[in-house]
């Protein structure tokens, strides 16, 4: 909790419920964030702007001769020369505002933390250690805007789509970016102390519950490769793939670890096999806290956790089944972020309540 030097107690928990309202409210952003990305992504519109511009790129083309000029930029890039050939006008701006729309919360997000930073700052709110928590989570944010241009780089000159294993480290970042937020959040006003409980329930449980987090970074990373590859396309049946639990020609390429990334059965098999593990993880840790626990926090966030596995799961098999239509697809990736949500909140129950 920030110290707050001769602030009365109400005045000390005011500025705490400021501090937390606004780091959620930033969490939010980066939430929207990865639901306009996903959006990006699965319309094919990341490619639409081809330079970077982080101050000038806030104005989007005001005049039809700043569009023609886009448009031409956007007609030199290996994407449109190979798969849009042809894309009039009107269809390239339907593409260039999902991306530009991306890049426009990221400046918002940078300007949404920095202002209110300063202020609160200024005004003594955040001091020590927590002042330097947030000033390394905006430098965070920063690299996060880097590390999506050179995403969007690995698309221009070669490829007609971005580098699957930059667009997994993108998405990463954000859901770093994300947890951090959240985990700050919870922190603020929180205390340290500890409630008794079943010595049965700890440390078994914090450990388990982080190694499920842990998976969880994991399988929304083998998401986003099953995305960049369309690996989702692959097989659209459940729960067999072409018939076979075991699919054959997991192990085609060579070296034999490429397959993991760059193989689409094998992408897509990894992603399920994984989703079953966290079910089962899950389910058997949620039940073990619900029946042991003797906190109400404990109990809420270790439910709602096995619920929102459950529904991501289905989500999942059934955007698979209906060949991954566009909201369909979104809906999975957005639960997936809101799961993570649910077991930070949850890790934060074991490890500090």
């Amino acid at each position: 909790m920030a110290t707050f030097g001769s602030m009365t107690q109400a005045d000390s928990e005011r500025s705490d419920w400021l501090l937390r309202a606004w780091l959620f409210t930033l969490a939010a952003l980066v939430f929207a964030m990865v639901l306009v990305g996903g959006a990006t992504r699965l319309t094919g519109s990341g490619l639409s702007i081809t330079e970077w511009q982080p101050v000038m790129g806030a104005i989007p083309p005001l005049s039809d001769a700043d569009w023609q000029i886009a448009f031409e930029k956007y007609r030199q890039i290996p994407q449109y020369q190979k798969v849009n050939k042809g894309m009039s006008l009107d269809a390239f701006k339907s593409i260039f505002w999902w991306e530009w729309g991306h890049r426009f919360l990221g400046r918002f997000l940078g300007l949404a933390f920095l202002l209110p930073f300063l202020v609160f700052l200024a005004r003594g709110y955040v001091k020590g250690a927590l002042a330097w928590q947030l000033g390394g989570l905006f430098i965070l944010g920063g690299l996060q805007g880097a590390l999506g241009w050179y995403m969007v780089q690995s698309g221009l000159s070669q490829r007609t789509d971005v580098s699957q294993y930059r667009l997994a480290a993108h998405l990463l970042f954000a859901l770093l970016l994300f947890a951090a937020l959240l985990w700050t959040a919870l922190n603020i006003g929180a205390g340290t102390h500890r409630r008794i409980r079943l010595q049965t329930l700890a440390p078994r449980s914090v450990l388990l519950s982080s190694v499920i987090l842990a998976l969880l970074f994991v399988q929304i990373g083998a998401g986003a490769i099953v995305a960049g590859l369309k690996a989702g396309l692959a097989y659209n049946t459940w729960p067999l793939m072409d018939g076979h639990i075991v699919p054959s020609g997991l192990l085609l390429m060579q070296p034999w670890w490429i397959n993991a990334f760059e193989n689409a059965t094998t992408v897509q098999f990894n992603h399920r096999m994984m989703a079953y593990l966290l079910a089962a993880l899950i389910l058997w840790h949620g039940l073990r806290v619900v029946r042991s626990a003797d906190d109400d926090g404990m109990r809420r966030s270790a439910i709602a956790l096995m619920f929102g596995v459950g529904a991501q799961i289905a989500l999942g098999i059934w955007t698979l089944l209906a060949h991954v239509p566009l909201g369909l697809a979104l809906a999975h990736q957005i639960t997936a972020v809101l799961v993570l949500g649910i077991a930070i909140w949850h890790v934060h129950t074991l490890v500090r309540t």
